[in-house]
């Protein structure tokens, strides 16, 4: 599903309107310095007769490495990524609903995942009921707007409608206290939570599974909180392999090819 217009995105200054997805957050924990170096070592360690770690005064710099990557393994269609596998960028990826953690989960090549546990943290469920939590910011609601569907039908989203289910979700906080003063297991209890609840998750992937991740979920007709995920992902990965984000943009981004 995509939206056709966020008209809560012109309305940041009510608060009542302020668009769920301003929460969404990815920052880099960690990564693996000079990517494009260690690319380059992995490629020239193809067909160099030499040990090549003992050769590190003759390799290219981290940006020259690049440009040597992708002349030689991306450039013309050669296609060749399995060099590109070995650098390691670290994410946290916050305030995200389930739901995209179970679209993005779904691409576990190059990927791994460790997510929020709602058996360890049902906390933020109580501290909705006790007014210490908004319900906004532990569980995602889309913005109000005009959508459609995948059929190309189209609807609104009222402001109203979207208030309705501000008030179920806390209805469901409310029912999900009461099993476990009842003494209900958090396991059990959590089957209570409303199933866009907000989730926070590490995930861990390499240059060409990045690529992998977005060729699928920067494409036009993926869903709205995937590419807004994708949006957020995208300047880490500029920033960390800039030459191979260059031509990853000139030649794959959003096109929908078939990932690497």
């Amino acid at each position: 599903e995509q939206a056709v217009t966020l008209l809560t995105l012109f309305c940041c200054s009510c608060r009542s309107f302020l668009s769920p997805m301003d929460r969404f957050t990815v920052e880099v924990i960690s990564q693996t310095p000079n990517p494009q170096q260690t690319i380059y070592a992995a490629m020239h360690q193809d067909n160099a007769e030499g040990f090549v770690a003992h050769e590190r005064e003759t390799w290219p710099s981290e940006a020259q490495a690049g440009d040597v990557v992708i002349k030689n393994l991306l450039k013309g269609g050669r296609g060749h990524f399995g060099p590109l596998e070995h650098p390691q960028i670290v994410l946290n990826v916050g305030w995200f609903p389930h739901s995209t953690m179970q679209q993005i989960r779904t691409h576990r090549v190059g990927l791994s995942f460790d997510v929020q546990s709602f058996r360890y943290t049902g906390s933020r469920i109580l501290d909705v009921v006790m007014g210490k939590r908004e319900v906004d910011e532990v569980f995602y609601l889309r913005p109000v707007g005009a959508y459609s569907d995948r059929q190309g039908k189209k609807y609104d989203y009222t402001a109203a409608e979207r208030q309705r289910d501000l008030d179920w979700c806390l209805q469901a906080c409310h029912r999900y206290q009461e099993k476990i003063e009842a003494g209900f297991a958090e396991e059990h209890a959590r089957g209570l939570i409303p199933f866009d609840v907000r989730q926070h998750w590490v995930v861990s992937a390499n240059p060409r599974s990045l690529m992998h991740l977005l060729d699928l979920r920067w494409k036009a007709d993926a869903q709205l909180e995937a590419l807004k995920m994708s949006e957020a992902i995208w300047p880490h990965n500029e920033a960390w392999v800039p030459a191979i984000a260059a031509w990853y943009e000139e030649n794959r981004l959003k096109k929908a090819r078939l990932a690497p």
